[in-house]
C-alpha cells in the first residue's frame, strides 16, 4: 500500500520534524543570503573555505572548457577523463596509499565499498552513530549486522569474542563523527581488529583536510599505519568540492572498479570538479594556515559556548552541537537565531537520536573573530530568553 503522503507531513509537522529547504543565494561561507538577508552562516562543512577559493573556481572553468561540463557516460564506459586519473593520484599521495577511487557523493562510496566487501556470509559491526550511509551500505551488504556502543571498544570486542570464528568480519566507524564532533578511538579500534582478525573501516569525511599536522586526517591525528585500514571519505567538506573516494591498496581499487554498483552503474564525475578537487587538495598540503585559523576558531567559540554554560558533546573538532533535547525548542532558538541574523538549523530525530535535537554550529577557517563574536551574543541573548539553566558542559 502506498503511504499517504499528505497524512505523514500532518504527522512530522505535529512532531515538529518536518523538513523543509531554504535557498542560499550565495557562497556558503562566512556570509551568505538568505531571502535577500545576510547571515553569518555556522552550518557549513565548508571548514577551509575552498568551495569557493579562487584557485579551485578557475581550475574548475578551466576544465569546464576543456572537457565539458559532463563526462557523458559511466566510467567503464567512456567516461574517464585525465581530471579523473590526476584526482586520484593526487588522493592516493595525500593519504598515502596505494591508490584511489572516487565516486559521485559520499553517501554513493558508501553503498559502493560495503557491499563489494562482504556478504551475507559475513559479520558487520557498526558503531551506534555512524553516518546513515553507511547503515545503509551495511544493510544493503545483506550481512550480519551488530551495533556496539558509540566508541565503545569493549563492547565491540565482546561482540567479537561471539561471533562465529569463520565469519569475515568488518569494523565500520567514522573518524570524526558528524553529529557530534568526537573522534573514534582509531589505535584501539585497530589493535581489537588486528587481534579478532576483522577489517576496519573508517569514514572520514568530517576528518580529511582537519585533523592531522597536514590534514590528512584522523589516520595522521592518531600516527596509525594508513596500509592498516581502509578509508573513504568525501570531497564536500573540507576539499569543498563534492564526490566521494575509497583510499587503500591498488588492489582494492581493481577490485571496487569491477565490483562496486555504485562506481559502475553511474555517470562518472564532472571532470571540472575532479579537477577543482585537485588544487583543493594542492592548497590544504600547501596553506597550514587555514587550519590554523580553523583551529583557533574552533577553540575560541569552544570556550565561549561552555562559558555560558550550554551542553556540547564530547567533541574535538570544529562541529559543535549544542543539546537542547526537545525539537520543538531547537526550532524555536534555530528560528530567533535567524531573526538576529545567525544562520543555524535545528538537527532533530531520525538524523540524531531521540531526545538530542540540538543546534549544529560547524566552525570556518574563513569566519572573523568579529563574526563569532556577533554569534556569541545572540546564543547570549537567546539562553536568556529561553532561561536555559547554567549545566555542565562536556568535551
Amino acid at each position: 500500500m502506498l503511504r499517504d503522503v499528505k497524512q505523514e507531513i500532518k504527522n512530522l509537522e505535529t512532531r515538529h520534524l518536518r523538513r523543509q529547504l531554504r535557498i542560499v543565494e550565495s557562497p556558503s561561507v562566512p556570509i551568505i543570503t538568505i531571502e535577500g538577508r545576510r547571515f553569518i552562516s555556522m552550518a557549513s562543512n565548508n571548514y577551509l573555505g575552498l568551495a569557493n577559493h579562487p584557485a579551485v573556481n578557475r581550475a574548475a572553468i578551466e576544465a569546464i572548457e576543456r572537457w565539458g561540463v559532463g563526462a557523458g557516460a559511466a566510467r567503464l564506459i567512456s567516461g574517464t577523463m585525465t581530471p579523473h586519473i590526476q584526482l586520484e593520484r593526487d588522493l592516493a599521495q595525500f593519504k598515502q596509499v596505494e591508490a584511489a577511487l572516487t565516486f559521485g557523493t559520499g553517501y554513493t562510496t558508501n553503498l559502493g565499498l560495503i557491499p563489494a566487501l562482504i556478504d551475507r556470509d559475513g559479520l558487520i559491526l557498526a558503531d551506534r552513530y555512524c553516518h546513515a550511509s553507511l547503515i545503509e551500505a551495511c544493510r544493503l551488504a545483506k550481512a550480519r549486522l551488530r551495533v556496539f556502543h558509540h566508541n565503545d571498544v569493549e563492547h565491540l570486542e565482546k561482540l567479537l569474542k561471539k561471533r562465529e570464528r569463520a565469519w569475515p568480519t568488518l569494523v565500520v566507524t567514522e573518524g570524526v563523527f558528524s553529529m557530534d564532533g568526537d573522534l573514534a578511538p582509531l589505535p584501539d579500534l585497530l589493535t581489537l581488529c588486528r587481534q579478532r582478525d576483522a577489517t576496519l573501516v573508517i569514514d572520514d569525511a568530517h576528518g580529511t583536510g582537519v585533523t592531522g599536522k597536514n590534514g590528512r586526517g584522523t589516520v595522521e591525528h592518531f600516527g596509525v599505519n594508513p596500509q592498516d585500514l581502509i578509508q573513504m571519505g568525501t570531497l564536500s567538506k573540507a576539499i569543498g568540492t563534492s564526490g566521494g573516494y575509497v583510499a587503500g591498496p591498488a588492489s582494492l581499487k581493481d577490485y571496487l572498479i569491477n565490483t562496486a554498483k555504485a562506481f559502475i552503474y553511474t555517470t562518472a564525475q564532472p571532470p571540472a570538479i575532479a579537477a577543482g578537487a585537485s588544487v583543493a587538495i594542492r592548497i590544504i598540503q600547501n596553506e597550514p594556515a587555514r587550519r590554523e585559523r580553523l583551529r583557533n576558531n574552533r577553540n575560541a567559540l569552544h570556550a565561549a559556548l561552555t562559558g555560558m554554560g550550554f551542553q556540547l558533546t564530547d567533541t574535538q573538532s570544529p562541529i559543535l552541537p549544542i543539546i537542547i533535547k526537545a525539537p520543538e525548542t531547537a526550532l524555536k532558538m534555530s528560528q530567533a537565531l535567524y531573526e538576529a541574523g545567525v544562520y543555524v538549523p535545528a538537527i532533530r530525530p531520525p538524523t540524531v537520536p531521540k531526545d538530542s535535537s540540538r543546534l549544529r554550529l560547524t566552525v570556518s577557517s574563513e569566519h572573523t573573530q568579529e563574526q563569532l563574536e556577533n554569534v556569541v551574543t545572540a546564543l547570549w541573548k537567546i539562553r536568556e530568553a529561553f532561561s536555559m539553566k547554567s549545566t555542565s558542559a562536556s568535551g
